[in-house]
C-alpha cells in the first residue's frame, strides 16, 4: 500500500535533476544539511526572475474574471520581486545585474498587461491538497510512486467543458518536445479532475503576445514515459547509486552544489520552499 510518507515522490524538476545528474539530483532533492536538516538549493537570476513573474501571474487565479484585470500588476510585482528575488537572496552580485533582470520581468507583465488574453477567461481549479502538498496521485501502487505538480494556469473552455494548459515560460529557450512537463499535467489532470483537456500552451513572456500551441501527448504513452523514469530514480534512491556520469570531476550540474558542500558557496538564507540557499 502506498503511503505518502515512504513513497516516492516524483515531479518535472526533479526527474529533470535525475536526467542531468543523479549526484545533482541527490544534492538537490535528498540531500539535507546536516546543520540545520534542511535540503539545499542554488539562487540564480534566471530562477528569481521565474520566481517573482509566476508569484504575479498565477496569484491571479483565486480572482473572479472581473477583478484580475483590475489590478496593478506592475506594483504586484515589485512586491513579490522584494519578497523573492532582491539582492543576494535572488543570485544577483551587483545592483546592475538585479536592476537589468527586474527590467526584463516589468517587461514581461507589462505584456501580460497589454494583451490578457487566457487571463482574461474563466479558470479550472484543482481541489485543494492536504498539508500544502502540491497536486498529486498515485502513479503506481505496486511501486510506491507518487507524481506530483503545480500547473501555471488551467484556462475553462465554455464552448466544450474543457481544460486549456497555459505554462508561462519566462527564460529564453523554447521547451524541448522531448520534456515530461506536458506528459505529466496531462496525467494529473486526467487523475484529479473530470473535464476533457483539450488544448496546452506555452507563453514565452519574454517575445510572445499570446501562448503558443503545442500538440498535446499521447496519454498512454506519456505514463509510460514518465512511469520509467519515475522507476530509475526509485532504483537509484533504493540502492543509494547517484553517481555522475562525468565521474569524479562532476558536470555543470553537481559541481555547484558540491561547491556548497566545500564551504565554497555564500549562504542566503532559507528559501520560499524550506531549503538553504546558497549564491554560488
Amino acid at each position: 500500500m502506498t503511503g505518502k510518507y515512504d513513497a516516492v515522490w516524483v515531479s518535472h524538476s526533479s526527474m529533470g535533476d535525475f536526467l542531468k545528474c543523479p549526484r545533482a539530483y541527490y544534492l538537490h532533492n535528498v540531500y539535507k544539511n546536516p546543520d540545520t536538516g534542511r535540503k539545499i538549493t542554488i539562487v540564480s537570476p534566471a530562477l528569481s526572475l521565474g520566481s517573482a513573474v509566476h508569484a504575479t501571474l498565477e496569484a491571479l487565479k483565486v480572482l473572479p474574471v472581473d477583478e484580475r484585470l483590475k489590478r496593478d500588476l506592475l506594483a504586484d510585482f515589485e512586491t513579490d520581486w522584494d519578497k523573492i528575488s532582491s539582492g543576494k537572496k535572488g543570485g544577483f552580485t551587483s545592483s546592475d545585474e538585479e536592476a537589468a533582470t527586474m527590467v526584463r520581468g516589468r517587461a514581461m507583465i507589462e505584456r501580460v498587461v497589454a494583451h490578457p488574453g487566457p487571463i482574461a477567461n474563466k479558470t479550472v481549479k484543482l481541489k485543494e491538497t492536504k498539508n500544502n502538498m502540491p497536486p498529486n496521485f498515485i502513479l503506481s501502487e505496486d511501486d510506491n510512486i507518487i507524481l506530483c505538480g503545480l500547473i501555471d494556469w488551467l484556462e475553462y473552455i465554455e464552448a466544450d467543458d474543457s481544460v486549456r494548459i497555459i505554462d508561462f515560460k519566462t527564460g529564453k529557450n523554447e521547451e524541448d518536445e522531448d520534456s515530461l512537463q506536458l506528459p505529466i499535467y496531462l496525467l494529473l489532470l486526467n487523475e484529479l479532475q473530470k473535464r476533457r483537456v483539450s488544448g496546452a500552451a506555452y507563453w514565452y513572456l519574454d517575445k510572445s503576445d499570446t501562448p503558443t500551441e503545442v500538440a498535446l501527448p499521447d496519454a498512454a504513452a506519456g505514463r509510460e514515459k514518465v512511469l520509467a523514469i519515475a522507476r530509475k530514480v526509485k532504483e537509484a534512491r533504493a540502492a543509494k547509486a547517484f553517481d555522475c556520469p562525468r565521474g569524479a570531476s562532476g558536470c555543470f550540474a553537481c559541481r555547484p552544489f558540491e561547491a556548497i558542500l566545500r564551504g565554497e558557496a555564500e549562504y542566503v538564507g532559507v528559501a520560499g520552499y524550506g531549503q538553504d540557499a546558497y549564491l554560488v
